[in-house]
């Protein structure tokens, strides 16, 4: 009998989004100045402006740069320029990476990238999507979020929040921003650059599982706290919301607990058709649920219409088994959320009882 040697670990993936001008490529020059064995996929070169100071060596798509950092232009799409990366670092015709950071153009949608970091299969037994870092112009950042919702949609994603030229806006224009922020995207913890200067570790390693430690930390992750409540509680067959948080008009975030397991069948249905008809609604899923039959709980994560696959955690993270849900949605009305859940639930309860 032979051991089959454990899976090699997966190459965690850093998306560096933000809205144009916001400040990505000085926080990227800084980052690859600390972190070396770095893989950097951009669009662009001339786009991006790479400190040129940092080049040693450009062969068409590709740039070496000091310290062991890879640097390479997307070609025709990300999937293929993530298996040559890979491909070419175990062959050793490149050096080998410890990590990838994506950086997008300014008016990207986030959610095709993280399509292929999910749903591609060759990538995703590879590389694993770490964290969502999006940058955010302290002086014109609410003007972008008044106007593009793209700028929006990349505040809602994200895992971090980094705030740039923070020197160049007043005080009352930095607490205004905060609070938008926090208002869109509750969950996530908001940091400030310094001319692009920020400790790596506090944007590396943000998302549900942290390969420095190999743990995951749930409730971290989600931080129900930060979302408000709503209840799908059936009254005369109509849903009872409490606390639809609405924020900049079209954009709600908030948090929902059902106390009894939940039926798979049911609850994978019913996310289904709320990601893929209203895909474009749904911002940001995430969850921790108690599903019937199973003792460990499962995590469920999505942007947009990109459904994570279910992970099964090895145990809860403490003695609440309640599945809980939060969501960030735009153009959505809060309480059809839950309430789409529970109908789904209840009826296929109903249903494999009555067969």
């Amino acid at each position: 009998m032979t051991n089959t040697p454990p899976a090699p670990p997966l190459i965690p993936v850093t998306l560096l989004t933000g809205f144009l001008g916001s400040g990505k490529t000085t926080l990227l020059n800084q980052l690859i100045r600390q972190l070396p064995h770095t893989a950097i996929i951009m669009n662009e070169f001339g786009e991006i402006g790479l400190d040129h100071q940092l080049l040693q060596k450009t062969d068409g798509p590709l740039a070496l740069l000091q310290g062991g950092c890879i640097c390479c232009t997307v070609v025709g799409s990300l999937s293929p320029t993530l298996k040559n990366l890979f491909m070419a670092a175990k062959s050793g015709d490149l050096p080998q990476f410890e990590r990838v950071i994506i950086e997008t153009t300014g008016i990207a949608d986030p959610a095709p990238i993280l399509d292929t970091l999910i749903n591609d299969r060759w990538i995703a037994a590879r590389f694993a999507l770490n964290s969502v870092v999006t940058t955010v112009d302290a002086v014109l950042g609410e003007q972008q979020l008044d106007s593009y919702f793209e700028a929006v949609k990349q505040v809602a994603v994200a895992d971090r929040l980094v705030l740039t030229k923070t020197d160049l806006a007043s005080a009352a224009m930095t607490d205004a921003l905060r609070s938008r922020l926090v208002a869109l995207n509750p969950a996530a913890p908001i940091l400030s650059a310094d001319h692009g200067a920020i400790d790596p570790a506090l944007i590396l390693n943000a998302g549900l599982y942290n390969p420095a430690t190999k743990t995951s930390d749930v409730n971290e992750w989600l931080k129900l706290s930060r979302y408000r409540p709503v209840s799908a509680v059936s009254v005369l067959g109509r849903p009872v919301v409490q606390g639809d948080a609405v924020h900049d008009d079209r954009i709600r975030s908030f948090s929902m607990t059902f106390d009894e397991p939940l039926e798979w069948e049911a609850i994978h249905a019913a996310l289904q058709m709320l990601l893929w008809k209203g895909g474009k609604s749904v911002l940001r899923m995430k969850a921790i649920v108690n599903l019937k039959g199973k003792t460990r709980p499962t995590v469920l994560h999505a942007v947009g219409h990109v459904f994570s696959p279910p992970v099964e955690l090895p145990e809860w993270p403490d003695d609440n088994h309640q599945s809980r849900f939060v969501f960030i949605v735009a153009d959505l009305a809060a309480e059809l959320v839950p309430k789409m859940l529970a109908d789904f639930n209840e009826a296929y309860r109903v249903g494999k009882m009555s067969a």
